[in-house]
């Protein structure tokens, strides 16, 4: 807050402020104009005083500050929370649970894993929706025990910094586009089945996403890539292990990821509201279920 002027011999008091921040804060402005300064703990607050004939100058520079960083934080809207992330991840985890279920009682009379399987070959014969049925298959209990917890762990963080509903729905393009990637790359003979190349989506998606959005608050560059930083180490350290680990799904799914969620921090996520949030969600169901219906209608 502003002090009221009180002479101090050739000194008037600038700023006055219970929170020592602030008056630092301004006393830096001042020093890099080199204004004549000095900041005092007097009366129970923190003032800051400067010469009385550097009085205008330093206003003026103080006010061209304020009104830089007023401009610099609307230009792009701060990192809002939506919800505790819970929903979409315990429809995730209910559909790759259920899945298994329908492959045992053979539900419609589908060979679900013939049908769903992401065979590279196929799909680059046109079969996309491979793409997103293998992110519902699994080999054997480990396989699903384990694509569940980091899923819901990922999905959990992605479904709070965008919503359940839109964060899911990138969740699964993303990982759709990961195995679409990685049909082109690997052998035609090449086969893959599970949701780790869509739980590295969500890891890419939420660490570019808050990257992005953290730029826009006065932080040090450590901290505005904190976020990207996070993201690469635990894809490095969760990504490459395994005898049966697909490393080159992990990494294509974790790009398009963060592709989609640089892309989604130009947007206001806000102006969705609960019911774009819903529709975002039964878009994802939706694609997965169509994806699905191609899958048992071209066997």
């Amino acid at each position: 807050m502003s002090g009221e002027r009180v002479p101090e011999g050739d000194w008037v008091v600038l700023r006055s402020a219970l929170d020592r921040r602030v008056i630092t804060e301004a006393a830096l402005v001042l020093a890099s104009m080199e204004i004549p300064h000095r900041t005092q703990w007097r009366d129970h607050v923190w003032t800051l005083l400067i010469p009385a004939e550097a009085l205008q100058r330093a206003e003026a520079e103080l006010h061209s500050y304020q009104a830089e960083n007023w401009r610099r934080e609307a230009a792009s809207p701060a990192i809002h929370t939506f919800d505790r992330g819970w929903t979409g991840a315990l429809v995730f985890l209910t559909v790759i649970w259920l899945l298994p279920n329908l492959e045992d009682w053979g539900s419609f009379g589908w060979d679900w894993r013939e049908a769903g399987t992401m065979n590279a070959g196929l799909v680059q014969d046109g079969h996309w929706w491979r793409a997103f049925t293998a992110l519902t298959l699994h080999a054997d209990l480990g396989h699903i025990v384990g694509n569940s917890v980091f899923g819901a762990v990922f999905g959990i963080f992605a479904g709070r910094y965008l919503g359940s509903g839109f964060g899911w729905l990138l969740i699964l393009l993303g990982g759709a586009a990961g195995n679409l990637a990685n049909a082109f790359i690997q052998p035609a003979a090449f086969l893959s089945v599970g949701a780790s190349t869509a739980n590295f989506a969500a890891l890419g998606l939420t660490g570019a996403f808050m990257w992005q959005r953290s730029r826009v608050e006065s932080r040090s560059w450590k901290r505005n890539f904190a976020p990207l930083f996070a993201a690469l180490a635990l894809l490095a350290y969760t990504g490459v292990g395994g005898e049966r680990t697909d490393v080159v799904a992990h990494f294509t799914g974790f790009a398009a990821g963060a592709v989609a969620g640089l892309g989604a921090s130009t947007f206001d996520i806000r102006r969705l509201g609960k019911s774009g949030q819903a529709i975002a969600g039964g878009l994802a169901l939706a694609l997965l279920a169509y994806a699905w219906l191609r899958a048992g209608s071209a066997m």
